[in-house]
C-alpha cells in the first residue's frame, strides 16, 4: 500500500543572482543558506532522520556543476549520513526533485526527504 506524502514546510532564497546582490555569492552558498533556514523554521525536525536531499539544477556548471545538494547539505551542518542528489531536466529540474522525493517516500523507500531546486 502506497504511503500518504505530505509537503511540510517551505522556503526559498530571493532571486537576483544575474547582476543582482547575490551575484558574488556561490550558488552552493546560498543554498546552504536554505538548507539551515529550513531546519531553523522547523525545530521539531532532527537533522539525522533525513533520508536524502535532492536538489534540482537546470544549468550543472561552475560551482554548481558538482553535486550541489550533497555539498550544500554539508554546507549547512547537515550529518554525513544525509546523502544529497543532484537532478538535471533543465526547466522541470526542482519539480523533478520534488516529484522523485514524493516518490520514494511513497513506495515506502524513505520517510523525510528535503527536495527542490536551484
Amino acid at each position: 500500500m502506497p504511503q500518504a506524502v505530505y509537503i511540510v514546510s517551505s522556503i526559498r532564497s530571493p532571486v537576483g543572482k544575474a547582476g543582482g546582490v547575490f551575484k558574488q555569492v556561490r550558488p552552493d552558498d546560498l543554498l546552504s543558506f536554505v538548507l539551515k533556514e529550513l531546519l531553523k523554521n522547523n525545530p521539531n525536525i532532527d537533522p539525522k532522520v533525513i533520508d536524502d536531499v535532492v536538489i534540482g539544477c537546470a544549468m550543472p556548471e561552475a560551482e554548481q556543476g558538482l553535486n550541489i545538494a550533497r555539498i550544500a547539505a554539508l554546507l549547512a551542518n547537515y550529518p554525513q549520513s544525509v546523502s544529497g542528489v543532484t537532478v538535471n531536466r533543465f526547466c522541470a529540474s526542482g519539480l523533478q526533485s520534488i516529484a522523485y522525493a514524493a516518490d520514494r517516500i511513497r513506495l515506502g523507500e524513505a520517510e523525510l526527504m528535503v527536495a527542490g531546486g536551484v
